[in-house]
This record gives C-alpha cells, sequence and structure tokens, in this order.
C-alpha cells in the first residue's frame, strides 16, 4: 500500500490534478516566474516528510507541484495501477505543467524538474524528451539504469518493487532501450542538467557514471556529483546534496529568466 498522506502543513496541501493526487506548495511570497515539479521515488515517499528539500524549496519560496504516479517509473507508457488511458508522462506534461501556470502564472522555461531514486530518473528522462519544456533538471540518486534491477531482481531484496517494469517491457533489453541515457540527443538537450549519486550506491551509481561519460562524450554541458557522499541510496545521501541542487536550480531558473528567445 502507498504511504498515506502527511499532517497538514502550512502553506502546502493534497489536491486533485486530473483526477491525481498532488503535493502543492504555495508560498506567501513566491519567487516570480519560477517553480518545482519534483517526482517521487520508488518508495512513494511524501515530499512535506523529506524536511531538508522540504524546508529548502520553502526557503527558496519556490511553488512546487509533486504528483502522485506509483511505481509507474514516469514513463511515456500506459501503467494500469497509474491511469488506464494516459502515461505517467503525458499526464506530467498536460495537467502538472498547465496547473503550475494556472495556479502560480509560471510556464516553461521557469520550470525546474526535480526527482530522487526513481523520481530521478524520471526527472533526467523527461528532460531529455523535452528539452524546450524541461530545460532545467536535477536528479538525486538516479536509478537511470532500470533494466539492471530486472536483471538482477533475483539477488535483491526489493525484486518485488520492480514489477511494474516486468508488466511493462517484460524484457530486460527492451527496458535499456528505454532508459533515460538512450533518450539524449546529441543536438537538443536539457542546456542545465545536475545528478548526484553515491558511489556507495550499490545499485544506481554505475549508470550515473554512463550518464557521464555519454554527455562528456557528446560535449553536452552538465554538472555531475559522483563523489563519496555517504549514505549509498537513501534520504541521508539525498539530504547531503540538497544544498547543491537548491543552488544550481535556482542560478538555472534565474539563468533562463535572463534568456532571450
Amino acid at each position: 500500500m502507498p504511504p498515506s498522506p502527511p499532517p497538514p502543513r502550512s502553506s502546502w496541501l493534497v489536491a486533485d490534478v486530473g483526477s491525481h493526487a498532488c503535493e502543492i506548495h504555495t508560498p506567501s511570497d513566491p519567487l516570480p516566474g519560477r517553480a518545482v515539479v519534483y517526482l517521487h521515488g520508488l518508495q512513494e515517499e511524501w515530499l512535506q516528510e523529506m524536511p531538508v528539500l522540504r524546508d529548502s524549496l520553502e526557503s527558496a519560496r519556490l511553488p512546487v507541484i509533486a504528483p502522485r504516479a506509483g511505481r509507474s517509473w514516469w514513463l511515456d507508457r500506459i501503467v494500469p495501477a497509474f491511469d488506464p488511458s494516459i502515461s505517467p508522462e503525458r499526464y506530467v506534461l498536460d495537467h502538472v505543467v498547465p496547473e503550475i501556470a494556472r495556479r502560480c502564472g509560471v510556464s516553461p522555461p521557469g520550470i525546474a524538474l526535480v526527482g530522487t531514486g526513481m523520481g530521478g530518473q524520471g526527472a533526467l528522462r523527461l528532460a531529455y524528451r523535452h528539452p524546450n519544456i524541461f530545460p532545467v533538471t536535477a536528479a538525486i540518486s538516479p536509478a537511470i539504469d532500470f533494466h539492471t534491477a530486472l536483471r538482477d531482481a533475483h539477488l535483491r531484496s526489493d525484486g518485488e518493487l520492480y514489477d511494474t517494469l516486468w508488466e511493462l517491457y517484460g524484457d530486460v533489453e527492451r527496458a535499456r532501450q528505454d532508459t533515460a541515457i538512450l533518450h539524449v540527443h546529441p543536438l537538443n538537450w536539457p542546456r542545465h542538467q545536475f545528478f548526484a549519486c553515491d558511489p556507495g550506491d550499490e545499485h544506481w551509481y554505475d549508470g550515473a557514471v554512463r550518464l557521464k561519460s555519454k554527455l562528456a562524450a557528446l560535449g553536452i554541458p552538465n554538472t555531475a556529483r559522483l563523489e563519496a557522499l555517504g549514505g549509498g541510496h537513501g534520504l541521508e545521501s539525498a539530504d547531503r546534496i540538497v544544498a547543491d541542487v537548491m543552488s544550481f536550480i535556482l542560478t538555472a531558473l534565474d539563468q533562463e529568466s535572463r534568456r532571450l528567445t
């Protein structure tokens, strides 16, 4: 069962957007022309219950919408457990982005896409597929090579968490071909991308290294933190990189606001 909603918190609410729940943070004095979409991880954590990231977003006066999509991997495929008629990716594009415009008056390129774990790969993948909508993206401990979870599921204590991937792909190679790295376009990419992964993250670190290598080979600018952060894969590691993530997205959104179109 997914975790229950957290207790109400000032300036936060959980509301229905396009028939799905979203956490929404509306600052009393929002930073003009800027907002964040946060994509949750495989454990379906509530952003309000991630105090370091939550408090940093509040201090930055950034409006936030954090959609709830279960273990959908934020793919552009129909995930029946999420919705029988719209993919998680299309839901973000067709419902979440317009909701930010409606509530906050913020439209692309003023929206940063941020995620952790499953949501981290989702943030990168969406930004690679739609760089004009999401020119700013940041991923913490992104589960980039999710096909390896299928290959090694029998060796992992959390193997049951990847049932959605088996249902959608049914094959390791088919899953690999739809991972974020395979969606990097050599001529059309998000102008600002950040990702961080601790070497102690035994399942996902190698994918982050591969992504860094591919971006370097293509000459695509990026900011990658792949040194030891402490904590492996989890909130401890994520908390230690939040300050860098916030500095990155605030700087990037400021640059986008000054960019001539």
